[in-house]
């Protein structure tokens, strides 16, 4: 968040980005769509006061992909085994220990969102087992 203070609580994932600077709006509505297109079914929810999917039904709210504004990035959370997988190909991003910063500047890699966001759900079927 780039506003000092608590985080206010916003009903709806459309109401989180119209309520952060325009340059996280722009990367928040693109990482939003590709997550759409990872997995088209995917929940809408927001959980922690942040804008959260659900990639499998049923499932626990906690442990799905979040995204977050912050003054100059967008924090991805695809959680720390995903990171694992793909630390090879993030290397040019900071990340933390379940998360990636995409800054404001740079071209969001689509189709490695994608395969991060399909990977997370065959990890969340398979804890779920």
């Amino acid at each position: 968040m780039s506003k000092a203070g608590a985080m206010p609580n916003f009903g709806t994932i459309d109401d989180y980005i119209a309520n952060q600077p325009i340059e996280a709006q722009k990367i928040l509505k693109e990482l939003r769509s590709i997550i759409k297109e990872a997995v088209p079914e995917a929940i809408e929810v927001q959980n922690y006061k942040v804008p959260t999917f659900i990639l499998v039904p049923d499932s626990k709210t906690k442990l799905q992909i979040m995204m977050v504004a912050y003054s100059k990035f967008v924090s991805f959370y695809p959680f720390p085994k995903t990171l694992d997988q793909f630390s090879k190909e993030l290397k040019d991003f900071k990340s933390g220990k379940g998360s990636v910063n995409f800054p404001f500047d740079k071209q969001l890699p689509k189709d490695l969102i994608i395969r991060m966001v399909k990977f997370r759900k065959n990890e969340i079927i398979e804890e779920e087992k």
